[in-house]
């Protein structure tokens, strides 16, 4: 039995942050019910990488949406948002991700939502907040990464602002909802009230970066720099960062630059004798480096730093890692099959309960596939 059994998700969020979210709850066991537009269902269906369909859905909508449920509705018409006001008293929590006003205009506000069920938990995914100038904009992850000073983060010195190679802003606001409304089931566990939990792509990307904002704002409003070349974090000194071998790169962390040069078998140079200088000269210090680490391959200067227990790793391209050993004993990827039959291979839960991985072989459902059984069990009339 999956911790989450029993809990009933009504999802009407869209795109990445809020149906990662409902995905986490599926995979942990929830009933997680996606409430989309008859025929077309959510946008999500149609936002594509390098335009790969599974069916008439694409492949990414598969990924964030499998083990759900799909009721199709009109919120519009009277009747079908009666019908979803019966799904809304009965569920333990719903979720949405509607510029502000849109909810209220429905009719499906936290206020109105709260009348009907006192006990659920009303997650809400904006982009820039409830508040302020912002409140109303688009959010969407290049955007927010922008905004948020994020893209100023990766790249080397010359480069322009480069932005994450990931939707880290809507993976991570999705984090953040699923620990919100978990927190919420417990508290209501004792209170029996609900709340309402607001989460933002713009707040959970900031969050992001709390090691490096409580440094700027500690610091002197000093900006962060990256370094010239093999950049990794804007405030850690030498020789932390990424380094060309002679038949590929080694990433270096955490490892005592005075140490690591003698396991090099060369002498500090007395310019970088003074630790602090390990920060403010770091680009002078990865050139002296890489002017060595270049001479040999990956897996000799592996054999010389893993003894030692220095903090140092190969860098490896998909091909390479999904071939290693290493990931075949995570089990880390499986199968799931879609109603028509079609099978995706896709990534498992991340999460262990008593040693046990989670996986589960039901893809993302069709629009409205699951309407009428819905309907049926809750006896709601036929839509």
């Amino acid at each position: 039995m999956l911790p989450l059994e029993g809990i009933t998700v009504l999802e009407f969020a869209q795109f990445m942050a809020g149906p990662s979210a409902g995905l986490k709850f599926a995979d942990l066991g929830a009933r997680v019910i996606k409430i989309e537009r008859p025929k077309t269902g959510e946008a999500g269906r149609q936002i594509a990488l390098k335009n790969i369909f599974i069916d008439e859905s694409s492949m990414v909508f598969h990924t964030a949406n499998r083990n759900k449920e799909s009721y199709a509705a009109n919120l519009k018409d009277p009747q079908d948002l009666e019908r979803v006001k019966q799904l809304i008293a009965r569920a333990d929590v719903m979720t949405h991700n509607f510029r502000p006003g849109v909810m209220e205009k429905i009719g499906l506000d936290y206020n109105t939502v709260q009348a009907i069920n006192p006990g659920i938990i009303y997650g809400v995914v904006s982009g820039y907040g409830p508040i302020g100038p912002w409140a109303k904009k688009p959010g969407q992850d290049l955007l927010i990464q922008s905004l948020s000073g994020f893209v100023n983060l990766s790249g080397n010195k010359e480069d322009e602002p480069t932005a994450s190679g990931l939707a880290t802003s809507d993976i991570f606001t999705g984090v953040h909802l699923v620990q919100g409304i978990l927190a919420a089931l417990i508290e209501r566990n004792h209170t029996g009230k609900g709340a309402k939990i607001e989460v933002s792509l713009l707040e959970t990307t900031l969050d992001l970066q709390f090691e490096l904002l409580t440094t700027y704002l500690n610091d002197g409003n000093l900006l962060p720099e990256r370094t010239k070349q093999g950049h990794a974090h804007a405030y850690m000194e030498a020789p932390y960062g990424i380094y060309k071998t002679k038949d590929g790169y080694l990433a270096i962390a955490l490892t005592p630059l005075d140490t690591l040069v003698k396991a090099m078998g060369l002498t500090l140079p007395d310019l970088f004798l003074d630790q602090n200088t390990w920060f403010s000269k770091r680009d002078d210090i990865m050139a002296f480096l890489s002017d060595y680490l270049v001479k040999e391959t990956t897996q000799h200067w592996l054999d010389v730093f893993e003894p030692l227990d220095f903090r140092v790793s190969d860098v490896y391209d998909y091909k390479t890692l999904l071939n290693h050993e290493g990931y075949h004993a995570l089990k880390m990827d499986q199968d799931v099959v879609t109603s028509d039959g079609i099978s995706m291979k896709t990534t498992r839960c991340p999460i262990r309960i008593d040693g046990k991985r989670i996986f589960n072989k039901k893809s993302a459902p069709k629009v409205g596939e699951n309407t009428a059984a819905i309907n049926k069990e809750f006896n709601l009339g036929d839509s």
